[in-house]
């Protein structure tokens, strides 16, 4: 599978993006990284999207109202990545739309699996 997807990272934290953006650029994919919803927006209207890689703790707009958001008006693939790792959180997340869902810290290997494999359904 060529991993020439474009990959949305949405997290308020500058560190998380950076992260997650160069271990997923080093994987092969195009990666954009949005500090809130407002910007997650305008990336989506500007250029399509793969797959979003969410926050959920986040100020202005919570990652659930944007993966509703993300779910009603577009075909994009959702994973949550959140330090709300409670089962109820999981639950919850699962339910507005998430493809899938991980608790911070993650294994960075891990998170490129579960990437991987919602580009997978997604084709």
């Amino acid at each position: 599978m060529a991993d020439s997807a474009h990959i949305l990272v949405v997290d308020d934290e500058p560190e998380i993006c950076s992260m997650l953006s160069d271990y997923l650029t080093h994987a092969g994919f195009r990666v954009s990284t949005a500090g809130e919803g407002g910007a997650m927006r305008q990336i989506l209207e500007e250029e399509p999207v793969d797959l979003v890689i969410l926050d959920i703790n986040m100020p202005g707009e919570d990652g659930l109202s944007l993966a509703r958001f993300l779910r009603a008006n577009t075909r994009v693939g959702i994973v949550m990545l959140t330090a709300a790792g409670e089962v109820v959180d999981r639950i919850v997340g699962l339910e507005v739309g998430a493809d899938d869902y991980i608790a911070k810290p993650v294994d960075l290997r891990e998170l490129l699996a579960r990437v991987r494999a919602v580009l997978r359904r997604l084709r």
